[in-house]
């Protein structure tokens, strides 16, 4: 039994570490540039960035028509996992990535106003503590105004550069957001903050310890009952005594 002891823990060990060193899968959607509003005729680039095979991903949308469809049917550019598209207001709506099997990344709002003002601010969710400029924009000339900015229908401040930056986000800052000016108003866009993500390993030290218990339980009633069945195959196994030998060593003679 002591012999088969190191080899049982070097075998739970190796079922471990295979498992942990696996990762896990997923996709997300990028948006180049990253903001949620763009002006008519702008273009977007839309990434599915997924890790490992990308391929079987393709980006697809829902507009507030309920028009659900995938890109490169009859609008975008689709080029590998990426769809380029220039924009006009029948663009507005939601976007995210799919596979074949149904798996899907998380969703953009993506607005395409009439107006000739926008806001740019992150379309994708920034985290807790990151720096944020929020840009209020004309479609003409000169393309900053002075602009106030309002947060869930309430006033914040006016800027006259017409960007409003908050240095360190935290939840509270998470809401609806627009700008107006003499030259309009623009659409409102959510902003969305996620909390400080955890270190890598301890993420990984979580999957294993959430995702893997019932694998490595199962993985240890079988090397017990393993090592168990040895141990008793060798106690069955009769041993010669020391009287045993010194006899066959005298019948040999």
């Amino acid at each position: 039994m002591r012999e088969l002891t190191p080899l049982c823990w070097q075998l739970l060990l190796l079922s471990t570490l295979v498992y942990c060193s696996l990762g896990q899968g997923g996709a997300s959607l990028s948006v180049s540039p990253d903001r949620s509003q763009f002006f008519k005729y702008e273009s977007v680039s839309l990434s599915c960035e997924v890790q490992g095979n990308s391929a079987g991903w393709r980006v697809v949308r829902n507009t507030p028509r309920g028009i659900l469809s995938e890109c490169h049917t009859d609008w975008g550019k689709q080029q590998g996992s990426t769809c380029i598209m220039p924009l006009i207001p029948l663009d507005s709506g939601l976007y995210w990535c799919e596979s074949g099997s149904g798996e899907h990344s998380n969703a953009v709002n993506i607005t395409v106003p009439d107006g000739a003002v926008i806001l740019e601010s992150p379309a994708l969710p920034v985290t807790e503590g990151d720096s944020v400029t929020l840009r209020c924009r004309y479609q003409g000339t000169p393309s900053d105004l002075t602009a106030v900015f309002y947060k869930d229908g309430s006033l914040i401040r006016a800027e006259t550069t017409g960007e409003m930056t908050i240095p360190a986000v935290s939840k509270s800052d998470e809401g609806l957001y627009k700008c107006a000016s003499l030259k309009g108003e623009s659409p409102e866009s959510w902003i969305t903050v996620t909390a400080v993500p955890v270190s890598m390993s301890l993420s990984r030290l979580l999957c294993c310890l959430l995702v893997g218990s019932p694998y490595l339980l199962v993985t240890i009633i079988l090397l017990v009952k393993y090592c168990r069945s040895r141990a008793q195959g060798e106690t069955r196994v009769p041993r010669k005594t020391h009287q045993d030998q010194l006899g066959d060593h005298v019948e040999e003679e």
